[in-house]
């Protein structure tokens, strides 16, 4: 393009990413799209099938998938170190939505609690589809096959939203899992948690803390595994700049993050599709695997809190 520009930045309401990206990949523009990336799942197969006509790609912002620390979980999941993969424990759950005034107030809580802006779900597609995601970056072979959702609106003007829920699930494999979250856990500040169990060991991780990983062992003292650290694997170690005793947080997160969205656009614009094959990022699969989801949760939850497959 003779202006130079090569990606667009969607940090948009949800109801107008569709039409924001739809109009970036028709401008010969790679697009970095906000979660949940749209409302349906054929919006996603449409968008697909136009970012492979105009070789473009589509990223999504699951920003807090950019910490070092999930790529030593993957590794360590993949080679087999805690054995085959039982349970996935998930949470994403803080307090910050317990005062209804910011449904009012706050311009940014405001369309969020408004169904024809944010879709069919509150925190499941704000919240959750993060730490959904980081479960697939961490364990890329489990695929979910069903879900059970049971979602609440304790907040009671933000029905038929919910500001809490409860979700199980049933992997292709046997593996099952659940996810919590909330934005009424009043006075927690952790937010995210999870712990990948496998039939030997598991590893637990938050994002209060995000440059340690617990390692336990069955019959083994646990071990506390640190960023920066020479023992690592080298998948956690691509991204790391300051080195260990110097802690990381959430920007540095996203600026992994961003640093990986511009080596796909390079390697899209090259023609180098190795590249892009062994690239871990979240990309419009991805972000279609969220549509799923969120639908999946939705429908199980407005049927009684059934079980649904995904798909």
């Amino acid at each position: 393009r003779e202006d130079g520009i090569e990606a667009v930045d969607i940090a948009t309401p949800n109801f107008l990413h569709y039409e924001a990206t739809k109009a970036a990949l028709e401008a010969g523009l790679h697009v970095i799209c906000e979660k949940p990336l749209f409302f349906e799942v054929e919006q996603g197969e449409e968008i697909k099938k136009l970012a492979e006509e105009k070789g473009k790609i589509v990223c999504v912002t699951y920003g807090f998938s950019g910490f070092e620390m999930l790529q030593q979980m993957r590794a360590m999941v993949t080679s087999g170190k805690l054995g085959k993969i039982n349970m996935i424990d998930l949470r994403y759950a803080h307090g910050f939505g317990c005062d209804p005034e910011g449904d009012v107030k706050s311009e940014g809580q405001r369309w969020r609690v408004d169904p024809k802006k944010v879709g069919r779900a509150f925190v499941l597609g704000d919240l959750s589809t993060h730490t959904y995601y980081m479960s697939q970056l961490i364990c890329p072979d489990q695929k979910l096959k069903q879900v059970l959702c049971d979602r609440q609106a304790f907040v009671g003007s933000r029905y038929p939203l919910e500001d809490n829920a409860y979700v199980l699930m049933r992997y292709e494999d046997g593996a099952v899992g659940r996810m919590w979250c909330s934005c009424v856990n009043a006075g927690d500040m952790s937010s995210q948690h999870i712990r990948i169990v496998g039939s030997k060991a598991s590893l637990e991780w938050n994002d209060a803390r995000p440059d340690i990983v617990r390692y336990q062992v069955q019959g083994e003292p646990e071990q506390i595994l640190y960023r920066g650290m020479d023992y690592l694997a080298p998948e956690a170690q691509e991204d790391e700049r300051l080195g260990a005793l110097h802690y990381t947080g959430l920007i540095e997160s996203w600026s992994n993050l961003y640093g990986r969205f511009a080596v796909a656009m390079d390697a899209k614009n090259r023609g180098d599709e190795e590249t892009l094959k062994n690239l871990i990022y979240p990309d419009l699969e991805h972000g279609i695997d969220g549509i799923k989801w969120i639908n999946a949760c939705a429908e199980s939850a407005d049927k009684g809190a059934v079980w649904v497959d995904v798909k």
